[in-house]
């Protein structure tokens, strides 16, 4: 049995790879017209439309792309996009898409390795299922079916700050997604925390060098962004928007205005920060420098002023984690029972619950017959849990922070992954993953 166990793992692997490509065909149908899983990436129009109006000769920040959409990405990003201008928007979308299939298995062949697996083959097939299972989750599939750009962005950072501290350059992929999405700069702040003063210093680096090449590429338009339109978050949308996954959104939701008490949403902000950096402290100082980095990912994200679901792709290293933890003998059976709880709360939550409205709707920028609205936030049955359901990854995020901090405050490493210290490779680890 043990000589055949690779094969047997990977054999269940491919089916519940499987039977998540059905759940997903169940959920919406794939052939449903705007709706099914690869038929919209309306947010890749509007890219593909930014870097047309720049090639134009039009000023990107005043135009109103497909009609009412603004642009809110740095200049940067333009440089990315032009090449997919020179091909139809179907072969667009159909590289896009298997860009982030693509880049999602990256990032949990990295997450693995992080976490000290070695690449097998049965890992391999592993991290494929796991693919399928994570394009359950509501800002996986969002990320798909908008044609965003999340998925990318965090593969930049887990390839660049899971690497040992001394590793050359390391950081600069960070400060280049950060030149491209404002948001994680915030590891400017964790790494400085650190003191790991060559890794700030990367990302400064990647950072500003984007700004230097923007302004040398596109001067007017850079100047518009980071003098003015950088600080309009409502560019990205109203913060009393059903999907507004921050702190700011959850009050907005709430409190049923777009403009809640900034005081309050600074304190619960600053209180959330305080605890984000705080756990992915004691995450690093304990050697689980994955686990610090999706911490970190996960607080830009509370405390943007605006974090849309599919913001939230951090879900998915938190997912390698939880599957690292069960997979890793020699615990006991209350942190296997507890881990495996909270594993699949975090799935459930995060799962794209559908609601299906049948009738016709306004949908951003048209009118449909019909309506597949996916995630958890859209379900407003039960008035007294509203607090919970407009605002779910809140309880993801402050689950695993809480359980970070009591975990490893305890100093209970069995409980977590391999020890090592923070500049060193992981050690490899035997088990049920390992293939071994």
């Amino acid at each position: 049995m043990k000589r055949h166990r690779p094969a047997l793992i990977a054999v269940g692997s491919v089916l519940i790879g499987l039977l998540a490509l059905w759940l997903q065909d169940v959920i919406v149908p794939y052939t449903t017209p705007f709706w099914g899983l690869f038929d919209n990436q309306l947010d890749l129009d509007v890219y593909l439309s930014g870097a047309r109006t720049v090639l134009d000769g039009n000023s990107l920040y005043d135009a109103k792309l497909l009609g009412q959409m603004d642009y809110t990405y740095a200049p940067i990003s333009i440089l990315l996009f032009t090449p997919f201008t020179w091909i139809s928007f179907e072969a667009a979308r159909i590289v896009w898409s298997v860009g982030i299939v693509v880049a999602l298995y990256l990032v949990i062949m990295l997450s693995f390795k992080s976490l000290g697996r070695t690449a097998t083959w049965p890992l391999r097939v592993i991290a494929l299922s796991l693919v399928a299972v994570a394009l359950l989750l509501e800002p996986v599939r969002t990320t798909v079916w908008y044609g965003q750009i999340n998925v990318f962005l965090m593969l930049l950072i887990v390839a660049d700050l899971t690497r040992g501290e001394g590793a050359r350059l390391r950081g600069v992929g960070t400060g280049i997604a950060a030149g491209i999405k404002l948001t994680p700069l915030i590891f400017v702040l964790y790494l400085a925390v650190l003191r790991q003063w060559r890794s700030m210093a990367g990302v400064l680096i990647g950072f500003f060098g984007t700004m230097i090449v923007g302004f040398a590429v596109l001067p007017r338009e850079s100047w518009a962004y980071w003098t003015g339109t950088m600080f309009d978050s409502d560019r990205v949308g109203a913060p009393q928007t059903v999907g507004n996954q921050s702190i700011r959104g959850w009050l907005a939701n709430l409190l049923h205005s777009d403009d809640p008490n900034i005081l309050l949403w600074g304190f619960l902000a600053a209180g959330a920060l305080a605890l984000g950096m705080y756990a992915a402290t004691l995450a690093h100082r304990h050697g689980q420098e994955l686990l610090a980095v999706t911490v970190v990912g996960m607080t830009a994200c509370a405390i943007s002023p605006m974090s849309w679901g599919h913001h939230w792709v951090w879900f998915v290293p938190l997912a390698v984690i939880g599957l690292h933890l069960l997979a890793t003998p020699g615990r006991g059976v209350v942190v296997y029972a507890l881990t495996a709880a909270g594993l699949i709360s975090m799935l459930l939550i995060a799962f794209s619950w559908r609601t299906y409205l049948a009738y016709p709707i306004w949908f951003v920028n048209r009118t449909v017959p019909d309506a597949y609205l996916i995630g958890l936030f859209f379900k407003h049955g039960i008035e007294w849990l509203e607090w919970f359901t407009v605002y779910p990854y809140n309880a993801i995020f402050l689950g695993t922070v809480i359980a970070t901090i009591v975990v490893l405050r305890s100093g209970d490493d069995s409980a977590t992954t391999v020890a090592a210290a923070p500049s060193e490779t992981p050690q490899s680890v035997q088990g049920p993953l390992a293939g071994e």
